[in-house]
């Protein structure tokens, strides 16, 4: 009782000291909160009196009742979980600025410390609880100097709630309880180069057979650990669980899938930005670090809005070593160099092309179709979102795989010879419209997926078909079934017949990504997706018959479109390429959010050259030049291609103040 009235004296005392203090001055005309029909979702862990140990998230209980009433003060009202299905059913609105409070992980302070503050301000939370830290209850079997694993450790037992406790809060009517699995929260081992990863996303990887959990297996894991969650919660409580929380964020729409199945009617991850009443995945801002007043305040007050985008596109080739201890220290300098120049995100090759042909013959992950060069995407992924802390996009080719003769080839109409051949000049592809074709890299996708921590995907150039392309008997035969004539010439003779076939074949290709990126969504959501685009095709939007790419499209049907901003492929004279770099901009601004969702991808190497090494690269002042004519003509996101990390090329230290999100001054 002492431990409450102290509680709530603290409230009243500080609820009105924030009022006075910050509710005025952390008030902005550009602030950043839920639309009507839209609610925010707050994610803390353990609440500790003094000195939060940041293994756990924690914050202090004062900062927690800091933070809740300078919500208060802002007009933000909390919500249940019984409100928002209500809103969803359409039988009463949300309030304005609804808030959802969430606690993750069923620490013993949500019952000592957190309880209470909710009482006294009368707000509904959830408490997200993992079954095998809550096996038991005081006398049922439970010994003192119990311990349960706790990720890579273990804890004590009576660190975490028991079930009374948890019965008790229910009955309030205050506290929603969630599932946090029932036991997958914790990491697997992921790779043979041992790192662990969650187990709830994970295909296991076993060192002894130097196999993979197959997807069958990792199906029937998570399968049953819902079940058992479900069961255990229902049993202890009396009430089916209607939310899961997914440990450490990381969910798949599989899982999804199954949780939908077992009844729960919300699934929270740790996304950004806000959540609309009938959406499904519930972002959550994670409060971590035990912020200040103020440093809360602008966190809350950012979520949702979008920073730019700084990119490096990364080849796993100049990774690879057939000698492990010198890949090693390769992997150790990209991660170092990445580290330091304070970006946002890699686009990882995952296939090998050491030819530099953009066929793709091998791969660097496990998968069903091609040979694997190395067991290495995973490993390199993981260190880079880890130590570098930045986002990782797999990036794969479209259709430039080495399929064997089985599929067929992407063919070109020669109409001087009336020959339908493979252009040996382009991009070795396999046909789009090719049924077996289609189903192996579908496989493929799907198992960079399974084996790559990624949150992205990026979508080759080597997506376009040209104006004489293709001529494989399945594209004819998709033409047929489209209502076009069964010859390219026929088609080319009607430039009605030309627009619309041009057309067809944008689509077709937009559709074919879209299906490979529900196939990588099954293993890993959410997911961002890019695809590169050709600069003349932006410039010129009649340039698309050439190619079959449409900028438009492409801002409609992806997250974000990669424009290759490279005068020197384009053979744009060196005294022109600020004129064309312009012109390049100049056509994103015409199109609403152009720069928003654009990404202008530079180059760092003048390929045109015949010779290699260092003396193919675009100085680093040229390249720090282009970066600050699009950061004056407002483009947020821009990064470059390829990066050498062992020769530093470019010179990280020459480019950070142009390129780093750290030095360069936030657009908004």
């Amino acid at each position: 009782m002492k431990r409450n009235g102290n509680i709530l004296i603290t409230i009243a005392f500080l609820t009105s000291w924030l009022v006075v203090s910050f509710g005025p001055a952390l008030r902005a005309e550009t602030d950043s909160v839920p639309k009507p029909g839209e609610f925010l979702t707050l994610c803390y862990h353990n609440v500790e009196d003094d000195d939060p140990d940041q293994r756990f998230e924690g914050v202090t209980t004062r900062k927690l009742i800091e933070q809740l009433s300078w919500l208060q003060s802002q007009g933000y009202h909390p919500v249940s979980v019984d409100d928002i299905l209500a809103a969803r059913a359409g039988r009463k609105p949300l309030p304005s600025k609804a808030l959802l409070l969430t606690f993750d992980d069923g620490y013993e302070s949500f019952y000592t410390r957190v309880y209470p503050v909710l009482k006294a301000f009368h707000f509904p939370a959830i408490i997200a609880v993992v079954d095998e830290w809550m096996k038991g209850s005081p006398g049922d079997n439970i010994h003192p100097g119990d311990r349960v694993r706790y990720g890579e450790t273990t804890m004590p037992r009576d660190a975490f709630l028991t079930w009374p406790q948890l019965r008790e809060m229910q009955k309030s009517g205050l506290v929603e309880i969630a599932s946090h699995t029932s036991a997958l929260h914790y990491g697997i081992l992921a790779n043979p180069q041992g790192n662990t990863e969650p187990a709830a996303i994970t295909a296991a990887y076993d060192p002894a057979t130097k196999t993979y959990e197959t997807s069958a297996a990792y199906m029937q894991r998570i399968e049953a650990d819902a079940e058992a969650s479900t069961e255990m919660i229902t049993k202890e409580t009396g009430q089916k669980p209607r939310v899961i929380i997914w440990p450490y964020g990381f969910y798949n729409n599989l899982e999804i899938a199954t949780q939908e199945k077992n009844g729960m009617a919300l699934s929270l991850s740790l996304d950004d930005g806000f959540t609309k009443v009938g959406a499904m995945n519930v972002p959550r801002f994670l409060v971590k670090n035990d912020p200040s007043m103020e440093s809360y305040a602008v966190q809350i007050l950012q979520i949702g809005k979008v920073g730019p985008e700084r990119v490096v596109q990364v080849d796993l080739d100049y990774v690879y070593d057939a000698n492990s201890k010198q890949m090693s220290r390769n992997i150790d300098q990209l991660i170092s160099r990445i580290h330091d120049m304070k970006i946002t995100t890699v686009f990882l090759q995952a296939f090998a092309d050491p030819r530099g042909t953009g066929l793709a013959r091998a791969v660097y992950f496990p998968n069903r179709i091609l040979p694997m060069r190395a067991d290495l995407f995973n490993h390199v992924a993981w260190q880079l979102k880890t130590r570098a802390d930045v986002r990782v996009f797999g990036w794969l080719p479209v259709l430039s795989f080495d399929l064997g003769k089985a599929v067929t080839p992407v063919m070109t109409w020669y109409p001087k010879s009336n020959e339908t051949k493979v252009d040996p000049r382009a991009y070795h592809r396999a046909s789009p419209f090719d049924p077996e074709a289609q189903q192996k890299i579908i496989a493929l996708y799907e198992d960079l997926a399974r084996h790559g921590p990624i949150d992205g995907i990026l979508f080759h150039d080597d997506a376009m078909l040209s104006d004489f392309e293709d001529a494989s008997p399945p594209a004819l035969a998709a033409y047929q079934r489209a209502g076009f004539p069964a010859s390219i010439a026929a088609i080319r003779a009607n430039p009605q017949l030309m627009s619309k076939w041009t057309s067809y074949k944008t689509r077709a290709l937009i559709d074919f990504t879209h299906t490979l990126a529900t196939h990588v969504k099954y293993y890993r959501a959410p997911l961002i997706t890019v695809r590169n685009i050709y600069a003349p095709v932006v410039i010129k939007p009649q340039s698309e018959e050439w190619f079959a790419q449409n900028y438009a499209q492409f801002l409609d049907a992806y997250d974000y479109v990669a424009v290759e901003a490279m005068p020197r492929l384009e053979n744009v004279p060196s005294r022109e390429a600020a004129k064309w770099m312009n012109q390049l901009v100049d056509a994103v601004v015409k199109y609403p959010n152009g720069l928003k969702h654009t990404i202008f991808e530079l180059q760092s190497v003048d390929w045109r050259k015949q010779s290699q090494g260092n003396s193919r690269a675009v100085p680093t002042e040229e390249l720090g030049g282009q970066m600050r004519l699009l950061s004056r003509r407002g483009a947020l996101n821009f990064g470059y291609y390829p990066d050498d990390f062992v020769t530093n090329t470019p010179n990280a230290q020459l480019l950070h103040r142009d390129f780093s999100v750290q030095t360069y001054p936030y657009l908004p």
